[in-house]
């Protein structure tokens, strides 16, 4: 995962019913927890956690119709 990817939020973090998309806009690799991203909805709220947390959503094959 990379800075400025979309990603899939888990519910485990955002305590709402589903997953939420949102923009990385920070990774950190911390020694007691591994890699921790922290991604921004398009509210403007930022939710951060480990990556097992987040899936990368591939912009290439999403379905518009």
């Amino acid at each position: 995962m990379k800075i400025g990817q979309m990603v899939n939020i888990s519910p485990y973090l955002t305590h709402l019913t589903d997953w939420v998309m949102g923009k990385i806009i920070e990774i950190e690799q911390n020694p007691f927890r591994g890699t921790v991203i922290a991604a921004k909805d398009n509210l403007g709220r930022i939710f951060w956690g480990e990556s097992d947390y987040f899936e990368p959503i591939n912009e290439n094959a999403l379905c518009l119709q």
